[in-house]
């Protein structure tokens, strides 16, 4: 588990001027770790990164990863209007379909992004609403071939993808229609810390390009492998080994295109892996409650963060100012949404806590304050980016019943 960036004497000055629940998100941690992915597949002539921007949907976040060399991974007209204002545009966007409108992929192709279709009725939508474009791209899901894990599941029963058939005719179609630039993509994996896993998709993924090219005719510039990998949000847990995980890709690609003249871009789009365990969100204690069991009641609820009540994630908990004491109490830790899942820790052993103890809840950065929601008229936190000198930037403020009320007609 990686000690916090910060300690309670480091964010006392914030916590006298604004409310928890909060986020802080640590900058040189997150630029660190956007570094170490790009040098471990520096050896593929021109890999990118595009960041996931669902992950954490915050054009400073966004400004962030661009000036470090990364692009944008956006799937909806809004995270394409995020990257507008991160100053992202062109082929710096991939644009995933998922049941997309048309006024989405018309968003996408004025801005030049390219464009991954996820069904193979798409291309004739998209020729029909926005035009073919110079380049097109098609998410592969591999099916029962490969298994999945939990929080990705089964492949076969995702709703995102085309079958491998599919691939072979949706690359012919677009031949026909007079398309001459490829690219192909897939999503195998998520938090995924087993790099055999992501190296053994990897390679089927590579030889069905090469069999595409071979039957179809064309040349594929890139491919993207998606998401998917891991960060250590257990203590014990072992980080992805991000250097093993390029070498052995290295490998698998010279294994499966070796003697090819024009190499092949591989892109990724990390959200959670680049931002995920430098993201916290920092709440205090309300009560302490015994009853059945003994509860810690947070000022930050479910609303702030879903994973845990959603799919029982586990979070590491750490109340500042107590580190070294004995976890010598066991409680439930939770929030006050009417919902018996509002819980960020079930049983789990912490120091004696009281009203007014700081807490933070780590891991946070990826898929958190971006997944908050209104249950309860619970309005989302601020965030706060915490730069190297240890001095603090709000870069969204914390929601005002105002803001909840302003969408009402009466």
């Amino acid at each position: 588990m990686k000690p916090l960036p910060f300690n309670l004497a480091d964010i006392q000055p914030l916590l006298s001027e604004h409310p928890t629940p909060l986020y802080i998100y640590d900058e040189e941690g997150i630029r660190s770790q956007i570094r170490k992915l790009l040098a471990a597949f520096s050896w593929n002539e021109g890999f990118r990164e595009y960041f996931a921007v669902k992950a954490l949907p915050n054009p400073e976040i966004l400004r962030i990863a661009k000036s470090e060399g990364c692009g944008a991974d956006c799937s909806s007209m809004v995270e394409l209007l995020i990257a507008d204002k991160a100053g992202i545009t062109g082929g710096d966007i991939m644009f995933s379909s998922n049941d997309t409108p048309a006024e989405e992929f018309k968003a996408a192709m004025e801005r030049g992004a390219h464009v991954n279709l996820d069904d193979i009725n798409h291309l004739d939508f998209l020729e029909e609403v926005a035009g073919l474009p110079e380049l097109i791209c098609f998410r592969f899901n591999p099916g029962s071939v490969q298994g999945g894990n939990a929080i990705i599941g089964d492949p076969k029963e995702a709703k995102f993808g085309l079958t491998r058939d599919q691939m072979f005719e949706a690359y012919e179609s677009a031949k026909a229609k007079g398309i001459k630039r490829f690219g192909l993509h897939t999503m195998p994996i998520s938090n995924e810390l087993n790099i055999t896993y992501f190296l053994e998709a990897a390679e089927r993924v590579f030889t069905l390009a090469k069999e595409i090219e071979e039957k179809v005719g064309i040349t594929f510039e890139f491919i993207n492998l998606g998401g998917g990998l891991g960060i250590p949000y257990k203590p014990g847990q072992k980080e992805l080994d991000i250097e093993g995980l390029g070498s052995g890709l290295k490998h698998v690609y010279e294994k499966i295109f070796g003697e090819r003249q024009s190499p092949v871009k591989l892109f990724l789009e990390s959200g959670r892996y680049i931002t995920g365990p430098f993201g916290f969100l920092v709440s205090k204690v309300r009560h302490v409650k015994d009853s059945y069991k003994q509860y810690v009641g947070l000022d930050a609820s479910m609303a702030n963060l879903m994973r845990p009540g959603m799919y029982g994630a586990y979070h590491h908990i750490t109340v500042l100012g107590k580190e070294h004491e004995a976890q010598g109490m066991v409680y439930d830790v939770v929030g006050s949404l009417c919902e018996n899942n509002d819980k960020f820790a079930i049983d789990r052993q912490l120091p004696p806590m009281e009203a007014g103890d700081v807490v933070v809840i780590h891991d946070a950065g990826a898929h958190g304050h971006a997944m908050g929601f209104n249950y309860n008229g619970k309005l989302r936190s601020a965030e706060f980016i915490m730069h190297p000198d240890k001095t603090f930037t709000m870069i969204r403020r914390a929601e005002t019943p105002e803001d909840l009320f302003a969408t009402l007609v009466s």
